[in-house]
């Protein structure tokens, strides 16, 4: 039979650990919370570095007065930049789809066309931070591709839902076209099962 003193003895032990458990949640909560913020801070002094490096690029094209050509690029090169107005999308493109590459920008994907060049451009993001918008755009938007090598024009043809191992979507073209690949459903809460597939032709081509 449990006395009062031991009951009382109990109730004190139990509030001490509820406490304590209190101050653990907060620490931690705390600690996730600025992790978020100084990945996010992080992520936009990138953005801005990046666009930086893409005027140096654009200005040095500039003086050479030549033609693009094709480049090696490395993982994590910045290539050029996309923006999609009506959706307040403005980010620039890097080489490659690793996750670090995917946390400071969108990624061009190995194996299709570079950006400014002709054919099937593959560029990918995540759907939780800079390609989160696509949930919003619509046939005929237009979207902009800025290069060294200049700025290309492109009109949303369509958009589809594929499942994750489709690669056909990438698939290379004659003409020149963008497809954005994003996880889907947009809310989905884990790995994604689905893949949110957006298709735009180019149109500035005479």
């Amino acid at each position: 039979m449990i006395t009062p003193s031991e009951q009382k003895g109990l109730a004190m032990r139990g509030r001490r650990f509820l406490c304590w458990m209190q101050a653990v949640l907060f620490v931690t909560g705390a600690l996730a919370v600025a992790y978020v913020a100084l990945t996010v801070l992080y992520a936009n002094f990138y953005q801005e570095a990046a666009s930086n490096t893409l005027k140096d690029q654009i200005h040095a094209q500039e003086q050479q007065k030549v033609s693009g050509t094709s480049i090696e690029a490395k993982e994590g090169d910045v290539l050029g930049r996309i923006e999609i107005p009506r959706l307040g999308v403005k980010v620039v493109i890097l080489q490659g789809t690793t996750s670090q590459t995917l946390r400071l920008g969108v990624g061009h994907i190995d194996g299709t066309a570079l950006p400014g060049e002709t054919g099937n451009i593959g560029i990918a993001g995540h759907r939780d931070t800079y390609f989160r918008a696509l949930k919003d755009i619509r046939t005929d938007d237009e979207i902009q591709i800025q290069t060294a090598t200049g700025l290309s024009n492109y009109k949303v043809d369509s958009v589809q839902i594929v499942a994750p191992d489709d690669t056909g979507v990438l698939a290379p073209s004659a003409r020149s076209a963008i497809t954005l690949v994003t996880c889907y459903p947009f809310y989905f809460i884990g790995a994604a099962p689905e893949r949110f597939i957006v298709h735009a032709r180019r149109v500035d081509l005479k």
